[in-house]
């Protein structure tokens, strides 16, 4: 079904909705504003804290986590919790934006139902302005990186989604890969060049990354060149693997991995400035489990689910796996573009690639 190609700025006037949202009832309002009961569980640092967290987690029985991580990634990883700690996971599984508005809905009602979250860094950084996430302490953060926590420190990233290039090996030429931004403005690349449809937070980061006028002035040439733009960062990978896309100049960079791994003549490689989503995992500020969501967000960023995300071909935030996926500097994209200057940045990013324009639209 076509649509227009503007869909991923409904994502973010969601995100907008959300929070501008009716107020909350003044009784739910003071419960969020107040110190969590579950703090002292969430912080606590003593020498017993595992043998404590797995008892509490166990008479409470089950965690509820509300996730965007597909079923065929997050079903082997809260199996393998199951198994390890006998406590059941009640996985909710849907877009992190449904994932937002459920949760707010949830808390504006005074209904506290989810333990644990994980999903998109937007949608993590708009439950902590609603107030519903906790700051919690874990011993796996020493293996992560600065980049993984936010200044607040309310959730934390658990995997990360890296903006790279990608070229079809069969038809570029390792002398023509490029090797910095302002190479993808030679002539050679002129209708050749891959975009994908909502990637404009990369947009603006980029340009914030080379400064507003060079970087804007970057971007208005790389318009002229006539990339192609599609929905979808999963077909983006599939289309130059293909040869329908010769290189593609935003994909994530674990999507081009899952293909080369199966043979397909495609290949990553970052250029700087390079960007990153989050995604994250965070503890309820008001979860009826709280042992057991905590036990969560250790399994997740502990080595041993990090490396179930790595088995799951995505980018792991923990340095303690090994993986070529994250050896490169990077930056994550602050979410203040997404939640508070979104209107500003899609209007050039439209102005500039889209044009009213429509594609086909396929699910990542």
């Amino acid at each position: 079904m076509a649509r227009n190609i503007e869909f991923d700025s409904r994502r973010r006037r969601l995100l907008a909705a959300v929070l501008a949202g009716a107020a909350m009832p003044a009784a739910v309002a003071r419960a969020q504003g107040a110190a969590s009961a579950n703090a002292a569980i969430y912080l606590y640092r003593g020498a017993d804290r595992e043998e404590r967290l797995v008892a509490g987690a166990r008479k409470e029985g089950q965690v509820a986590v509300y996730t965007s991580l597909n079923l065929k990634d997050s079903v082997p990883i809260t199996e393998a919790f199951e198994r390890k700690y006998g406590v059941k996971v009640l996985l909710w599984r849907a877009g992190s934006e449904k994932v937002l508005q459920r949760s707010v809905t949830e808390a504006r009602a005074g209904r506290h139902a989810v333990d644990a979250f994980e999903v998109n860094g937007p949608e993590m950084e708009a439950m902590y302005r609603e107030q519903l996430l906790d700051e919690f302490y874990t011993p796996h953060f020493k293996d992560l990186p600065p980049a993984a926590f936010p200044k607040h420190r309310h959730y934390v990233a658990d995997r990360f989604n890296f903006f790279t290039i990608a070229y079809n090996t069969n038809l570029v030429k390792p002398d023509e890969v490029p090797n910095s931004y302002e190479d993808l403005l030679h002539p050679r690349w002129v209708g050749r060049i891959g975009i994908e449809a909502g990637d404009s937070d990369w947009f603006a980061a980029t340009v914030a990354g080379m400064g507003e006028q060079k970087g804007l002035a970057f971007f208005r040439k790389l318009a002229e060149a006539k990339p192609q733009v599609r929905v979808g960062h999963t077909l983006m990978a599939e289309l130059v693997a293909s040869g329908e896309i010769p290189l593609a100049a935003t994909i994530y960079n674990h999507n081009a991995e899952r293909l080369l791994v199966k043979g397909a003549p495609i290949k990553w490689k970052p250029l700087r400035p390079t960007f990153g989503r989050p995604n994250a995992v965070a503890v309820a500020k008001h979860a009826p489990r709280p042992h057991a969501a905590l036990l969560f967000a250790d399994f997740l960023l502990s080595y041993e689910g990090q490396n179930l995300i790595k088995s799951r071909n995505r980018v792991p935030s923990s340095l303690a796996v090994d993986t070529q996926l994250n050896k490169f500097p990077f930056e994550m994209i602050d979410p203040v573009i997404t939640l508070d200057e979104a209107d500003k940045w899609e209007r050039i990013w439209t102005d500039l690639f889209l044009k009213g324009q429509k594609v086909r639209e396929k699910s990542d």
